[in-house]
């Protein structure tokens, strides 16, 4: 009996706990500063973290155009730090969070200029995180520089790193190749900065935040290394592009902005951002990423009938379908790629797309009927 309590009591004390764990607060801008917020985020909750911290620009004084116009440039005191120390010690302590609250096979990407990105890269590998790429972000409209003693700055550098060595991180490659034409995308990335109706202003007609990043950016990120319903954490979020790409394309977001001002920007733009249909938000996928169907499961479903006869692409050869998911054919017998490598004396073939039946008087590739099954486990 004693020992039957002691269970009872060890079951109870189990739920309380599962109930007591912290909900996450999905799809809403927390305020007030990014690293107290994040320590009470729950362990091993988020997909992937998206970080623009401050740059540290250490501006002196005002900077003005040769026609000594006042250049709008980033002064605000969020992002004045008193020492490299005082900043790398702001970062370490942001970064142990995002490290922690990143689940294991999770990912970051932080951005970041030249006074910034390499404290940002050294950290990152302190801490763990496994380095995948840089990425340089080449804008086709910089602006200039306008004393004329330096070369104009017409880059920023994002790192994209894993959680660490090993993990299994998403890296939707054949989504980023359709975005790019067929091409493999590249690590050089020629997006315009953030101009026209995307730019946020405030009531004076200045804009909402110095840095304001355009959606294209994010919307690269997001698409090629996130799927629908992921978790996306901005912990720098500002007036909202991460929140706004992240609806858009079926993730949730977590922001955390200690600004007034960003936020409330923030939060009329995610107001007025609707979700894409279902359909829209499939992206093309990896084949090797696609559900395993093997050629027996079309026979046992009956889509193919033991001893229907199947023909090679190119019409020469035909092969005759058993009841437990091989073929034969004059003088072999196997799957569907070994029979079709041996007739035609190669050293592999796919019999997916080598293989048709006829229907109708017509060749049909049998990899329709893979895909018709692959479609239903997706749908399950």
């Amino acid at each position: 009996m004693a020992e039957a309590g002691r269970t009872e009591r060890q079951t109870m004390k189990t739920k309380e706990t599962v109930r007591a764990a912290p909900a996450l607060p999905l799809n809403t801008i927390l305020d007030g500063d990014c690293v107290e917020r994040m320590r009470a985020l729950p362990d091993a909750s988020i997909d992937l973290i998206f970080a623009d911290p401050p740059y540290n620009l250490q501006l002196k004084g005002e900077l003005h155009r040769p026609d000594n116009s006042r250049v709008d440039a980033v002064d605000d005191a969020w992002d004045r730090f008193d020492t490299f120390a005082t900043y790398d010690a702001f970062t370490k302590a942001w970064l142990t969070e995002a490290r922690r609250l990143l689940k294991p096979h999770g990912a970051i990407w932080v951005i970041g200029s030249y006074h910034n990105v390499f404290r940002l890269g050294a950290e990152l590998q302190n801490q763990g995180f496994w380095i995948l790429n840089d990425v340089v972000w080449r804008k086709s409209n910089p602006m200039p520089n306008f004393r004329g003693k330096r070369l104009t700055n017409a880059h920023e550098t994002l790192i994209w790193a894993s959680k660490e060595e090993g993990a299994k991180y998403t890296f939707n490659y054949e989504a980023l190749k359709a975005l790019n034409e067929g091409v493999q995308m590249r690590s050089d990335w020629v997006i315009p900065i953030c101009t026209g109706h995307e730019r946020l202003k405030d009531e004076a007609g200045d804009k909402a935040h110095p840095t304001q990043k355009p959606e294209a950016l994010l919307h690269r990120v997001l698409v090629g290394t996130t799927k629908p319903g992921d978790v996306v954490l901005d912990p720098f979020f500002g007036t909202g592009t991460t929140g706004a790409v992240a609806k858009m394309l079926g993730r949730d977001f977590i922001g955390i902005e200690r600004e007034a001002s960003y936020r409330a920007h923030a939060e009329k733009r995610l107001a007025r951002v609707r979700r894409f249909d279902s359909d829209a938000l499939e992206v093309t996928t990896s084949k090797r990423g696609e559900p395993r169907v093997a050629f027996g499961v079309l026979v046992e479903r009956g889509m193919l009938r033991p001893g229907e006869e199947l023909w090679s692409l190119n019409g020469r050869h035909k092969a005759k379908v058993r009841a437990d998911g091989t073929l034969v054919a004059q003088d072999v017998k196997g799957s569907i790629h070994q029979v079709g490598a041996h007739l035609e004396g190669a050293p592999s073939c796919n019999g997916w797309t080598y293989w048709h039946f006829r229907r109708e008087g017509q060749r049909v590739p049998i990899d329709v009927f893979r895909q018709q099954i692959r479609a239903e486990m997706r749908a399950g």
